[in-house]
């Protein structure tokens, strides 16, 4: 028998994001293990995705929660210089052209953004019920 599916969980404040700015980054269990997420807004929406570049599984961010190119138009990768469409999450250009970062499904009511869980991503309090 499966466990039901956790709920949404709080991520931030609809503000915390600003348009094409710093990521916000989040702790998850990517497969049972701590990993980093980020958040970022873009063209108005939020999105998501684990931390970790499609070349070679790597924080892309240096420094923290700077995801972005000088000019703000694609996340790029800090170690492999691997470039994503920060809306999609594919890779446009680098060592893993055609692949994709992990996406993280959000969503934006009421001045919050929230983060869904599945069986890979899961929230790190999970791991310790009380």
């Amino acid at each position: 028998m499966s466990a039901a599916p956790l709920p949404a969980q709080y991520l931030c404040a609809s503000h915390e994001l600003a348009e094409r700015g710093d990521g916000l980054r989040f702790e998850v269990l990517l497969w049972g293990q701590p990993q980093a997420a980020f958040a970022l807004r873009i063209d108005g929406r939020a999105v998501a995705y684990v931390n970790r570049c499609a070349h070679v599984p790597s924080q892309m961010d240096s420094p923290p929660g700077q995801f972005l190119t000088s000019d703000k138009r694609w996340i790029i990768c800090s170690v492999h210089g691997a470039m994503y469409d920060p809306g999609s999450g594919y890779c446009i250009e680098g060592p893993c052209r055609g692949e994709q970062l992990m996406p993280i499904a959000v969503q934006e009511q009421q001045g919050a953004i929230h983060w869904w869980p599945t069986p890979d991503i899961e929230p790190v309090s999970s791991a310790f019920p009380e």
